[in-house]
């Protein structure tokens, strides 16, 4: 009997309104047992979350996870500081880029990979202005003008 794992995939929508990206990564997460589980329901918020660094170490910042609903009481606060997991030349490359002025990191999208592993794509992005922001909705619609007409 084999069983179909759904694909968990949580994504921040907000994100790419908000920033341009200028360069994706994936990173690990450390977490509790409680809050894989919770992620496996697709149980977590992206919205409000950004990644700082903390004495050379990558952490994330209001990802809300859910607590999970079977678990005793020794569960999870939902908005804890969790570590995330990058190679350390990745960590030197982004600590550098970072110190430019107006860029920042955000989470763009959380996975659960092939081997079970909960996956956090993170990119380096600078804020979009009002007039770029414009600009991608007149492209969205005209986009969206073009599918209908083909149909």
């Amino acid at each position: 009997m084999s069983t179909i794992q759904k694909q968990i995939e949580i994504k921040n929508r907000k994100a790419s309104f908000e920033f341009s990206f200028l360069e994706k990564y994936i990173a690990g997460m450390v977490l509790l047992g409680s809050e894989i589980k919770s992620i496996r329901q697709g149980k977590a918020n992206l919205s409000d979350a950004y990644c700082v660094f903390v004495k050379g170490e990558l952490w994330i910042r209001n990802l809300h996870i859910n607590e999970y609903e079977k678990a005793t009481h020794y569960t999870h606060v939902p908005l804890r500081e969790r570590k995330l997991l990058l190679t350390a030349n990745e960590l030197k490359k982004l600590e550098k880029k970072l110190k430019d002025q107006g860029l920042t990191i955000i989470p763009t999208k959380l996975f659960i990979n092939e081997k079970g592993f909960a996956k956090l794509e993170i990119a380096l992005a600078k804020g979009k202005k009002i007039y770029d922001k414009r600009e991608d909705i007149k492209k969205k619609d005209t986009q969206r003008e073009l599918q209908r007409k083909l149909k």
